[in-house]
């Protein structure tokens, strides 16, 4: 298949997989902070479990274009719905994916395998199947990987900076969190994110985006990148049995919760929300001392 044409797909994905915050509007009973707290959870469940970050952001799309086509899901059933997407994605997308009963083991009683077996009918009837969308992570790796590319390489051995890698996806990590993430398309996001780290003349060699297109993400996204460089910086884990050259597309977890507070606080003070009004010079690079 020509460049061209995987890039028009994968466009077309954006379009296809719709995700809108607007779900909430569906479900009286819930409140935004409780889809922040399922997503972290599943974050620290698909760390014990050692799946990739691609797993867990397929979870979180099944999650929330899911909700989107329910009405009044009760916040009881919140925990069901969250281990069944993360059980249905890890099926999609690990090679040994855990077992049902450590999915409901995971749950500390709260579900059952029988229960979860029921839901995952009903999930995968209500998104009719349709389980492949490019996810934030995947949007970031292609990124990523035009980006580092030199001339003669393989464009499937990833050439990019792991280090650099795993600070991006703690930022989306913390981003996909807040329901207002869904305001934008799964590559805007990733293109925001990479903004952050490099500047706008590599996101658009790597994406093809406009400010325009992305301007509103990356205002956005400031007080979360400003929360992220006051922590201490993420660094690469080692886990067993996983090569090293695949260790940065584990899945890990912080006290995200926390950090969203924090996040949330300076986007409240006129510092936080200070934002930039022009493309920054391709040599200003803010997160990259």
């Amino acid at each position: 298949m020509h460049s061209d044409d995987v890039w028009i797909k994968m466009l077309n994905k954006e379009l296809k997989y719709v995700h809108d915050k607007s779900f909430m509007e569906r479900h009286p009973n819930l409140q935004p902070k409780m889809r922040s707290i399922l997503l972290d959870w599943l974050l620290e469940v698909s760390e014990v479990y050692t799946l990739h970050r691609e797993t867990f952001y397929l979870a979180q799309d099944y999650f929330d274009r899911f909700m989107l086509t329910q009405e009044d899901v009760s916040k009881n059933r919140l925990q069901l719905i969250g281990i069944t997407s993360l059980f249905i994605a890890s099926k999609m997308e690990e090679i040994y994916p855990p077992k049902l009963q450590e999915f409901a083991y995971v749950t500390d009683g709260a579900c059952d395998e029988d229960e979860i077996l029921e839901m995952e009918l009903i999930l995968l009837k209500a998104l009719n199947w349709e389980l492949c969308p490019e996810t934030v992570v995947s949007w970031l790796k292609l990124y990523s990987q035009v980006d580092s590319l030199k001339d003669g390489s393989n464009f499937l051995i990833p050439q990019f900076s792991q280090d650099t890698f795993i600070q991006i996806t703690q930022l989306l990590d913390l981003c996909i969190l807040d329901i207002e993430s869904l305001d934008y398309h799964y590559g805007v996001l990733a293109a925001a994110a990479f903004w952050h780290f490099s500047s706008f003349d590599v996101v658009h060699k790597v994406s093809g985006l406009t400010w325009d297109s992305i301007e509103s993400c990356v205002r956005w996204m400031t007080p979360f990148v400003r929360t992220v460089s006051e922590c201490s910086q993420v660094q690469l884990k080692d886990f067993k049995k996983v090569a090293a050259e695949d260790s940065h597309n584990i899945q890990t977890h912080v006290d995200y919760l926390t950090m969203l507070v924090i996040c949330f606080l300076f986007s409240c003070s006129p510092v936080g929300v200070g934002g930039i009004l022009t493309p920054p010079k391709s040599t200003e690079k803010p997160l990259n001392q």
